[in-house]
């Protein structure tokens, strides 16, 4: 697969969003709820009008365009907002994290706009830069659509749900249309057609005639995707006060963040159970079955979405930010890392599988004698 390239426009555009937050730090009006999200609507909708005169050829291509450069302004701010609650700048975004969005000062809240303001950032550059030179973009956007809604679903439920639910500001609802752009976006990227593959027919029917023992490789997976299976029920055993002795002993040595009232552990590892738990079993069913077409685009999407639940929830278990008493424990910090880990990779490890090697994904071309045998 090709690097796409970066769009240099967008890149340098985003960067004024460190000037600005340093500037807007230091207006008075800004002490105040109202104040902030007014000035956020604002300042947003002036970089669109922005980005739309100066690359209206490409927005007419793709109007996700000019979502990917809007977003990858936001990714600015919360990079912006990470490094200052972690002490690495100060001055820019605490008028933001004081009076718009206080959970945001959560360990949690940290690692999701370091996500955010790192990989999210590259993705929205790299996708940007593939419509400028009308090049495609769609495994970049199953990838970022999976890590996109997998922060929405934690985080908003654990704004709601959590020790923050009280401090609800007018800010919040700037989340309205965080959440229903990426929806339409989603079903564009979903839309797009997928890039042709090499595969003929002989070498798909050679592939699909394979039992499991000769594809060592999909047998590795499927016993990681049960293992995995069971990690994740039993993760969600816990969280869901499960009186089994195992539980109690696993969630205070080696996961006590999964106590914190912070509600975010608590609603990802929910996530996980209701949402990952029955794609581990629909992925080992398309690894044993050939023509499953559907798993390639779906690893993708789950890869992205466990990569960022992964990322927020081991950097937030070990964060200062947490309190001493929900962090992991220093001797369990090998075993808790090496775990959550390999959770991390296993999906990114079946994603590559599936594009370096898709035969066995794909339906038999027309005009083959199994293409008309299914028809018949």
């Amino acid at each position: 697969m090709d690097i796409p390239p970066l769009a240099g426009k967008i890149a340098v555009l985003s960067l004024g969003a460190l000037p600005l937050s340093y500037a807007l730090n230091h207006v008075s009006a800004l002490s105040y709820p109202l104040g902030v999200v007014l000035m956020s609507a604002l300042i947003l909708g002036l970089f669109f009008l922005a980005i739309y005169s100066l690359s209206r050829g490409d927005i007419y291509y793709d109007p996700l365009y000019a979502v990917f450069a809007v977003f990858a302004f936001t990714s600015v701010v919360d990079l912006l907002i990470a490094l200052q609650e972690d002490g690495y700048v100060r001055g820019f975004m605490e008028f933001y994290t004081k009076e718009g969005e206080p959970y945001l000062r959560t360990a949690h809240g940290i690692f999701i706009c370091y996500w955010d303001g790192i990989v999210h950032y590259l993705l929205y550059l790299a996708m940007a830069g593939s419509i400028r030179k009308r090049k495609r973009y769609r495994n970049l956007g199953l990838y970022w659509l999976g890590s996109f809604i997998m922060s929405i679903l934690v985080f908003l439920p654990g704004n709601i749900l959590g020790k923050y639910s009280s401090e609800t500001r007018p800010a919040f609802f700037l989340t309205i249309p965080y959440v229903l752009v990426p929806c339409w976006a989603g079903l564009r990227v979903f839309s797009q057609t997928q890039a042709p593959t090499c595969c003929t027919f002989n070498v798909v029917q050679e592939e699909q005639r394979k039992g499991l023992l000769q594809r060592p490789v999909d047998l590795g997976l499927i016993v990681y995707l049960i293992f995995a299976a069971f990690f994740t029920l039993f993760r969600g055993l816990v969280v869901l006060d499960c009186p089994m002795d195992a539980c109690f002993v696993y969630i205070y040595q080696y996961e006590p963040y999964l106590r914190d009232p912070v509600a975010y552990p608590k609603v990802q590892m929910l996530v996980n159970m209701f949402y990952v738990l029955p794609f581990y079993g629909l992925a080992a069913y398309a690894l044993i079955f050939p023509g499953c077409s559907w798993l390639p685009d779906w690893t993708l999407v789950f890869a992205g979405a466990i990569g960022q639940a992964q990322f927020s929830h081991m950097g937030a278990s070990m964060h200062l930010r947490t309190p001493f008493t929900y962090r992991v424990p220093e001797d369990a910090w090998t075993c808790f890392f090496v775990s959550n880990l390999l959770y991390a990779l296993g999906p990114h490890l079946l994603a590559c599988r599936c594009l370096w090697r898709p035969a066995f994904f794909l339906h038999p071309p027309p005009g083959s004698p199994a293409h008309h045998k299914k028809q018949h």
